[in-house]
């Protein structure tokens, strides 16, 4: 990346580059599919072309989407957020370059709803528009996105809560699911490689009761649910007929009690102390 970051003079990187750059977990230049990208380069000088692990980008670029980190030429996050969404593949690849861009905090929603407001014309924004209207800014990892659009798209379920600890009626923390259907009682967790042996399932098998404990659902998706949705959509729908059905007790809740540090916006995240980023943000890298 450094390589063709500086063999196209007066060049910028943008995209999944910049904040690969940046150190950005989830931007490894790799597809949904584990293909490796382009390095997409934004040019004001013409004579370059695109070729092997390059991608040039001939867009304009105002001087405030202009930004330098440790020497390399960049765009600034909300110009390299846009471009990712703009011209992903499809609106899912969109939503989840949305969702890993805000982890990192560096742009927040209303940013970039009014970033994109400043792009009328530009190759992609109604992509980039409906992808911020389905993005979230407590994302962990790219599946949660892609799960959660299956609620939201394909089941037509409200935007589930993403990452919300949950609490029992005392203010006890009984875990931060990967999604929360608060209007069912339904959790909705990705198990991929990690969760299928040793300690990992161990711990996962104990949040399951936990939360059926309170009297939540639960369903799960797997990586083969990827590949055909079909089952998993099946177990989230009789899963939230059978919490709307039964109506167990609840003994739960998603207030937090006063001790607690909430950290579930970019605007929160942003104003932790690097001590408390440390503390209460490393479960995001888990």
């Amino acid at each position: 990346m450094l390589e063709a970051a500086t063999e196209i003079l007066g060049g910028h990187i943008t995209g999944w580059a910049a904040f690969a750059w940046a150190g950005a977990r989830w931007f490894d230049g790799r597809d949904g599919n584990g293909n490796e990208r382009r390095v997409p380069i934004v040019i004001t000088n013409h004579r370059y072309r695109s070729r092997s692990g390059i991608l040039l980008s001939a867009e304009r670029l105002p001087l405030s989407h202009w930004f330098v980190l440790d020497g390399v030429n960049g765009t600034h996050p909300l110009r390299s957020a846009a471009y990712e969404a703009r011209h992903a593949p499809s609106l899912l690849r969109a939503v989840v370059a949305l969702d890993m861009a805000l982890q990192t905090d560096t742009v927040s929603i209303a940013e970039l709803i009014d970033h994109a407001s400043t792009l009328n014309g530009w190759y992609g924004v109604e992509r980039l528009r409906q992808a911020i209207g389905l993005a979230d800014e407590n994302s962990w990892s790219p599946m949660e996105p892609e799960m959660r659009l299956h609620w939201q798209l394909d089941l037509g379920l409200p935007h589930p809560l993403c990452n919300h600890p949950i609490f029992d009626l005392v203010g006890n923390h009984i875990g931060t699911p990967d999604l929360l259907d608060a209007e069912a009682g339904v959790v909705g967790e990705y198990d991929g490689g990690l969760h299928l042996a040793g300690e990992r399932r161990a711990s996962d098998i104990q949040r399951e009761s936990l939360f059926r404990r309170a009297g939540l659902e639960y369903v799960t998706m797997t990586s083969i649910d990827r590949r055909d949705p079909t089952q998993f959509l099946r177990r989230t729908t009789e899963a939230r007929e059978r919490a709307l059905r039964l109506r167990p007790e609840r003994r739960w809740t998603v207030d937090p009690p006063a001790w607690w540090t909430p950290t579930v916006t970019v605007d929160q995240r942003r104003s932790l102390t690097a001590a408390q980023r440390e503390r209460f943000l490393k479960n995001r890298a888990a």
